[in-house]
């Protein structure tokens, strides 16, 4: 599967920004590839580029070269940063160039154990990456508590990988996704996301954890 892991964003003991899954024109017109290459080379290798200096300048305060009332900024600085690059990978990987995919087989049982229909989870999960407020994310992941399927709105990075809350689907609604193509139409773009999800990734994502309640072997 053409797809990004998350263990392609670190290697040689670093953090690294890996290549798009796609050409930058293979999601049109989703996402132009203006957009695309502006969003990734320049937003996510920001952050690729912020997590790798917190992770220095934590060394060097342990080491006794930088002072310890550093620590809180740069605690933040690598949470939001670290954060900023998995989600990216995530949201990367769950775009796909094959339009009008949809669940299948035990992610779609699941979907419908807690969403009661793909058309229920498609009402749910549009209208809360419709209803952050300024810059966020939309995520579907699998809640390790209650094991069900859940949908969650976020303003940060970080916010998004809540303790116990496996991300399966991300979409990216910060204005830099999507503002040169839709300008401050979020509506548009997200229903265009919605017939762009790679929904095999999204699956493998889940078999990674799922549970037999749903008739999963």
């Amino acid at each position: 599967m053409n797809t990004i892991c998350l263990r392609d964003g670190y290697a040689d003991g670093q953090y690294v920004l890996p290549p798009l899954p796609y050409e930058l024109t293979a999601l049109e017109p989703l996402l132009d590839a203006e957009t695309l290459d502006l969003h990734h080379s320049r937003h996510h290798a920001a952050y690729v580029a912020g997590a790798n200096d917190a992770v220095a300048r934590m060394r060097r305060i342990a080491r006794g070269e930088e002072s310890e009332s550093l620590v809180p900024a740069v605690a933040r600085q690598l949470a939001f940063n670290l954060a900023g690059h998995m989600m990216h990978m995530l949201y990367w990987g769950n775009m796909s160039p094959e339009r009008g995919q949809r669940p299948e087989c035990c992610l779609a049982a699941a979907i419908d154990s807690s969403f009661g229909s793909y058309d229920g989870f498609v009402r749910v999960f549009r209208n809360a990456a419709l209803g952050v407020q300024g810059s966020g994310w939309a995520v579907l992941a699998t809640d390790a508590v209650s094991h069900e399927l859940v949908v969650l709105a976020a303003h940060r990075h970080q916010d998004a990988l809540l303790p116990r809350m496996r991300p399966l689907l991300v979409c990216d609604v910060w204005e830099h996704a999507y503002y040169l193509r839709y300008a401050n139409n979020r509506a548009n773009y997200i229903n265009a996301f919605m017939n762009q999800i790679c929904w095999r990734t999204v699956e493998k994502r889940f078999n990674q954890n799922k549970e037999k309640k749903y008739g999963c072997q």
